[in-house]
């Protein structure tokens, strides 16, 4: 009888850790998204005009997939 115990209570501690794990590290993803918010074509405009320059909708465009590709080349 006490080793069924002791795997419950192993088993019990593992879900019990994973569903901490999960809603701690949700936690963190909102506020760290919150804190840095990803860059939009908004902010990719205003930023092009504080230096200077005139964004046209194929330079934002242009700016945006390049941006995206460097992405999904640093999650790979």
């Amino acid at each position: 009888m006490g080793t069924i115990w002791v795997v419950l209570i192993g088993i019990g501690a593992l879900i019990a850790g994973v569903a901490l794990g999960f809603f701690i590290a949700r936690k963190y993803m909102m506020s760290y998204l919150k804190k840095n918010p990803p860059i939009n074509e908004q902010m990719l405009r205003t930023l092009m005009m504080q230096m200077g320059q005139k964004p046209s909708q194929k330079k934002i465009n242009q700016m945006m997939r390049s941006m995206n590709e460097q992405q999904n080349k640093k999650k790979k």
